[in-house]
């Protein structure tokens, strides 16, 4: 049998290896409250962020029930649902910083005509969306993909796509239901709009800014307080 590669395990997964098994082992029953977010980062000496990515692994699995206001209740002991080898959704938006950055500086010095058009179409795209109460994921990934090429690069652009279509992954959807609601996705249209409007000046220095602050405030929702069960104003997908 020939060998296979070896490949690290995500951070988040070992994270999340871990409390799936104190859960079967008992150590966690059925209806009871794993620590606090905070606590279990302190006691496994990891970033808070790796502890929410497991939290929503596990919520994935069925094992736990992430609850606003109320804590992290365990629900079964056996998985229901196996995942793949997922980046986490936290790891992901880094990563696109990293690069959309650098992307929309280059954007906004392509002499692109067509460009900042389009992207004030993305933008009406999301709006309407939002008015209708539905997910404006199609206007966002236009919108970043657009940036990207305008780079005239096609493995940059193969690399945007396949990082914000990880969006559809079970991870990120999950992560998605407790923290996106109509107020940040507005606040995610006026981020993109002051990314246009750098574009639009040629300003590559000031679109590296707004690309940068808008994936920083994006990371930041996500890593905020558990929403509270209650919050209503989430966008529904019609898919």
């Amino acid at each position: 049998m020939p060998f296979q590669p070896i490949e690290p395990r995500r951070l988040y997964r070992q994270i999340a290896d871990q409390l799936r098994q104190l859960i079967q082992s008992g150590e966690f029953a059925v209806g009871s409250r794993l620590p606090a977010e905070r606590d279990l980062a302190a006691k496994m000496g990891v970033s808070r962020p790796s502890v929410r990515e497991a939290l929503i692994a596990l919520e994935v699995q069925g094992l736990i029930e992430v609850r606003g206001g109320s804590g992290i209740v365990v629900v079964r002991r056996e998985p229901v649902q196996l995942l793949d080898n997922a980046h986490g959704p936290l790891e992901i938006i880094r990563a696109r910083q990293l690069i959309e950055c650098e992307l929309a500086a280059v954007a906004a010095g392509s002499g692109d005509n067509t460009l900042v058009p389009d992207l004030e179409e993305a933008l009406r795209e999301m709006e309407s969306d939002i008015l209708a109460s539905t997910l404006p994921i199609k206007g966002d990934r236009n919108f970043h993909l657009r940036i990207a090429q305008a780079s005239e690069n096609s493995p940059l652009l193969a690399v945007v796509t396949q990082l914000f279509d990880e969006r559809n992954g079970p991870l990120f959807a999950r992560l998605g239901s407790h923290f996106e609601r109509e107020t940040t996705w507005r606040q995610a249209v006026a981020e993109h709009r002051a990314v246009v409007r750098a574009i639009e000046r040629n300003d590559a220095q000031a679109a590296r800014q707004a690309m940068s602050h808008h994936l920083e405030r994006s990371h930041q929702r996500f890593s905020a307080g558990w929403m509270a069960p209650t919050d209503t104003e989430t966008p529904k997908s019609t898919a």
